[in-house]
């Protein structure tokens, strides 16, 4: 049998080139040889206990979230979790690894996902709601995916002050296609700049996109934006972390067509990057449109509330040619997690977690604002995140910080070259005064 190659020597060679080495060799030569192929020895085993001991011991030489003040946002926020949001997905009948399909055997996931559907949509402002996709990218993608269909047109603009992964993903997503996607600027406050959209706003336009807070952290004003995109015929597309929702206009009241996202700030932890869940709701006049799982409640034969999956277009439910997405699924468990933290907060607990958000971003950027050789600019409304400008390298300031078991925050000279010697601070309601008082001493002795 011939074994299977997934590359060839010239591929290889391509990857290389890319890479700018020449062997395999020279691209691990910073790892130390004698880690490379390390032996094992099988000879002496560990009792369970000692183990635990070795384990425990490799893992306090780490610096994470649980053992340093952590400054970082960009995409993946730091929220309390309830313990109850643990315990009830942990339940034996939740805790599955994929979601049951059947409606006669899987009733308390399909009212999960409806009632999580529906807590979206109030959340939104918007008429319906899919049972989530992979990530916020992912969803970001598939409404773009969904505004170019709806249209039969073939240009995407997206603004700059969008999530750059995000960005990132949707290029991806239109590689090979007929579609492409075009940027728009943001002003120096970091808002979006209305004039670089209307110059490009076109008739081969299906969709704008926007955020709001953007990755910058700046609340956008996006009233009349709807207004005119509409008119020429485009849809509205907008970005919100979930949270903000509980105390900013929701996408729906600004007459978006679809609202997108992450909820990972909704009771799911950072957790090494993932996996999140992709929030993803529209109006009423796209429902048949929409790509992934939408969970819906019936009647059965008896008269009896029932859940049943409705108007599918996954491709394992219709003909492949038809479905509206071939790769998105939702995320069911990270999806049950936010449907019980917003139950368990309700609707003011869920606005005071945010109204705290609010509170710890501005009380610590007027603090940084007072720090000799640091600029963050006071005049632009935010929500958990801001950017500051300094003098000096951010690498220095993060090292220096890192040693005091600080994480800054995000250098953003790697997204935005324009940028240099700034970075996005972050603070959400796991810091209190102390900690950011401490943050502000700490750079003070950068």
């Amino acid at each position: 049998m011939t074994p299977y190659l997934p590359l060839t020597d010239a591929d290889r060679q391509d990857i290389f080139s890319a890479l700018g080495v020449t062997s395999f060799e020279e691209l691990v030569r910073g790892i130390p040889a004698a880690l490379r192929n390390p032996v094992k020895d099988g000879t002496s085993a560990l009792t369970e206990q000692e183990l635990q001991r070795l384990l425990d011991g490799l893992g306090g030489k780490n610096l994470g979230a649980q053992n340093a003040l952590s400054f970082l946002g960009g995409g993946s926020y730091e929220h309390f979790i309830p313990s109850a949001v643990f315990q009830i997905i942990s339940r034996s009948e939740f805790y599955t690894a994929y979601t049951p399909y059947q409606p006669e055997a899987s009733q308390g996931t399909l009212q999960a996902i409806f009632e999580y559907q529906s807590l979206i949509t109030e959340l939104t402002g918007m008429d319906v709601s899919n049972a989530s996709h992979y990530d916020g990218a992912t969803s970001l993608a598939e409404a773009s995916l969904l505004a170019l269909r709806h249209t039969d047109r073939t240009r995407i603009l997206i603004s700059r002050a969008v999530h750059p992964h995000y960005r990132q993903v949707l290029e991806t997503y239109l590689k090979g296609t007929p579609y492409r996607a075009e940027e728009f600027g943001f002003s120096e406050s970091g808002a979006l700049d209305r004039a670089s959209l209307e110059a490009k706003l076109g008739p081969d336009v299906a969709g704008v996109v926007v955020q709001s807070p953007n990755f910058l952290g700046v609340i956008e004003d996006l009233e009349g934006l709807a207004d005119d995109i509409h008119e020429a015929g485009a849809l509205l597309v907008v970005v919100s972390n979930p949270l903000s929702l509980a105390v900013l206009k929701s996408p729906g009241e600004w007459g978006a067509d679809l609202a997108v996202g992450d909820a990972q700030p909704l009771g799911n932890p950072v957790q090494y990057g993932g996996p999140y869940l992709g929030y993803f709701s529209a109006t009423r006049a796209l429902v048949r449109r929409m790509p992934g799982r939408l969970a819906g409640m019936t009647a059965d034969s008896q008269g009896r509330r029932a859940f049943c999956l409705t108007l599918q277009a996954r491709e394992q439910h219709i003909r492949r040619e038809r479905a509206a997405s071939n790769i998105c699924t939702n995320q069911a468990l990270c999806a049950l997690a936010a449907c019980v933290y917003m139950t368990l907060l309700g609707k003011e607990g869920i606005r005071e977690v945010a109204e705290v958000n609010l509170d710890r971003a501005h009380y610590l950027r007027q603090k940084i604002a007072a720090v000799q050789g640091f600029e963050a600019r006071l005049q632009t409304p935010v929500f958990n995140e801001f950017v500051v400008r300094t003098t000096k390298p951010f690498a220095a300031i993060e090292k220096k910080m890192t040693a005091e078991k600080i994480f800054p925050g995000i250098g953003l000279e790697a997204f935005y070259p324009e940028m240099k010697n700034c970075f996005l601070v972050c603070a959400t309601e796991t810091k209190t005064r102390e900690d950011l008082d401490r943050y502000a001493e700490a750079l003070k002795r950068c």
